[in-house]
């Protein structure tokens, strides 16, 4: 017996994760690729369910609520940007109380509920808004449906930080082996969550446009149900990361202690817990570092201190390295989320400008009579992220691993830099078939026409292309990047912190929108972006974009060289814009 409970031990894993009866979790039962399919399903299917009903929403705006293109544009980015801010609230709640699995479990409720309420919102009578030209939405109609679409973005938020990040715990750090088949699952994570875009955006779209709204909501209402059932499949697969308190709380503690010790006390030494009575090593110390020097006064002991015994008992004046290490791992990672908030203000296009640019350009494929929906074109951009995932993963990596001697070919930053400088001419793009789509309205006077110019809307193809190889660059790349950088009991939070830089993108872009719409109309002029775009100049709109990104490329990689690193974080940005510079 006492052999076989040796053997037992021998095969658990190192990284301290449980399985689903609380027992340390056994490798060849648990974990990896034998639990990751599970998470993938259900992520798949979530999406579907989420772009499902995301991609056409502005349309629906505007024919159903009757809200104008700058109105409807707006909604979309805000409802959009609360949708990538409530990862903080599911993080928080995970990290610190429920975990990983139960978090995801709990909020796909909401979810579930909020989709519910879509489609009744939709197809009930009396809470379905009248179709165009039968009225103006009454304020319970309107009401139903924004309750509905906030109620997703709570369910969203408990959904999107946990699920890449329990994915990643299936595979042990401490085994060489699992460690790398983790760099392949973030690929493949990304992959499914555009296979799930993809049906959506061709089918879904087509039958919203073509069936009906109503049919059009609840089929991702129905999505969703699978994608609670292909989570729940695999609960005795998965392995678990215990919640070990609010991080949040840890990280205020080092402030607060960091500015209650004065300059002038007399130090002793750093604070550290050393007790040997962590047996899940779910407690990893880390190294003090010299970097940010300022916060290590949280962790300093004094005579007082050991004289008064207030080490350990009181965590709001005296904190341990490790607490004031996870504070400074989290602010190295402040550049380079901030380096995608322009970014992602230039992705949320795709459910807003671009939608509107298409509605103006000619949808009939091939001459014949059947019409693709002006949102359906978001499918280039889920085929693009398909393709590129595997060219990168395929091509790419192999080739730069020649190139770099990096096992990933390319560091996470420099992919994210690189992913940057691609998203530039995605909107060049856009702005280049908006001046001749504007010239075409011109020549054939058809400046106050609602028909369709003679340009196919396959000419939009080249814009959602560029900005599906700028996300397998960028995207993937911060995913993969926050989840490794971030302490070891906040990854959840840390893949919230990433998340919320989308979210300040989609409401740089309302606020942009808002800006552009108040100067531009301001002598009583349409604007750059009217409700006929024709009158507009939506290409103007297009190279504003592209001039901040190129800001925002220039600005991260324009800092002073002859620092190291590990004394100035933004560095570890320049480096890799520098590099991506030289390359492109």
């Amino acid at each position: 017996m006492g052999g076989e409970g040796d053997d037992d031990v021998s095969t658990t894993t190192l990284d301290g994760t449980v399985d689903y009866s609380g027992k340390p979790a056994v490798r060849s039962k648990t974990g990896t690729w034998r639990a990751c399919p599970f998470i993938l399903g259900n992520e798949c299917c979530e999406r579907l369910a989420y772009y499902g009903m995301s991609s056409n929403l502005v349309n629906y705006m505007i024919d159903r609520l009757h809200q104008g293109n700058a109105a409807a544009a707006n909604n979309v980015n805000n409802w959009s940007g609360t949708c990538y801010v409530m990862p903080l609230l599911g993080a928080f709640v995970a990290d610190a109380y429920l975990g990983r699995y139960r978090t995801i479990a709990a909020f796909m409720s909401l979810y579930i509920l909020g989709l519910t309420l879509l489609t009744m919102s939709a197809t009930v009578p009396g809470l379905r808004p009248p179709v165009s030209g039968g009225g103006t939405p009454t304020g319970g109609q309107n009401a139903a449906f924004f309750v509905a679409l906030y109620l997703i973005a709570v369910g969203t938020g408990g959904i999107k930080p946990c699920v890449s990040s329990f994915g990643a715990d299936q595979f042990d750090d401490g085994d060489p082996r699992e460690r790398r088949s983790k760099d392949s699952y973030f690929n493949w994570f990304y992959m499914s969550i555009n296979i799930g875009a993809l049906v959506a955006s061709s089918v879904l779209v087509w039958v919203q446009m073509n069936v009906g709204w109503g049919w059009g909501f609840g089929i991702p209402a129905a999505a969703m149900a699978v994608a609670v059932a292909s989570f729940l499949m695999g609960s005795k697969r998965y392995r678990h990361q215990k919640p070990r308190g609010s991080p949040l709380t840890r990280l205020l503690q080092v402030m607060v202690a960091a500015c209650r010790r004065s300059k002038k006390s007399a130090i002793v030494m750093l604070h550290e817990d050393d007790d040997d009575d962590d047996e899940d090593n779910t407690n990893k110390m880390l190294e003090h570092t010299e970097q940010f020097r300022w916060l290590d006064r949280a962790a300093m002991v004094t005579d007082e201190d050991i004289l008064n015994k207030t080490i350990r008992k009181n965590p709001w004046r005296v904190c341990t390295v490790t607490q004031v290490e996870e504070l400074k791992m989290v602010v190295r990672l402040l550049p380079v989320w901030a380096s995608g908030i322009v970014i992602a203000a230039v992705y949320s296009q795709m459910s807003t400008m671009f939608v509107l640019q298409a509605n103006t350009l000619d949808p009939r494929m091939g001459g014949g009579g059947f019409k693709i929906p002006a949102a359906s074109l978001s499918i280039f951009d889920t085929i693009s992220v398909i393709v590129w995932a595997v060219v990168y993963d395929r091509v790419v990596v192999p080739m730069a691993r020649r190139w770099t001697g990096r096992p990933s070919g390319f560091t996470q930053l420099q992919r994210m830099g690189i992913g940057l400088v691609i998203s530039v001419f995605s909107m060049l793009a856009a702005g280049a078939l908006e001046v001749v789509r504007l010239r075409v309205a011109a020549d054939m006077g058809m400046l106050d026409s609602t028909a369709y110019l003679p340009i196919s809307i396959f000419w939009q193809v080249p814009q959602y292309f560029i900005m599906g190889a700028a996300e397998v660059f960028t995207f993937v790349g911060q995913i993969e990047f926050f989840y490794d950088q971030s302490p070891d009991n906040m990854r959840s939070m840390g893949t919230a912190l990433s998340l919320t830089s989308n979210a300040l993108g989609s409401y740089l872009s309302s606020l942009l929108v808002t800006v552009v719409t108040a100067i531009t109309t301001r002598h009583g002029g349409p604007g750059w972006i009217p409700d006929n775009l024709n009158r507009g100049h939506l290409d103007y709109f297009f190279w504003l974009l592209a001039a901040l990104s190129l800001i925002n490329f220039s600005s991260t990689s324009g800092l002073p060289s002859g620092t190291s690193t590990r004394s100035h974080p933004l560095l570890l940005l320049s480096n890799l814009l520098s590099i991506a510079s030289s390359n492109n």
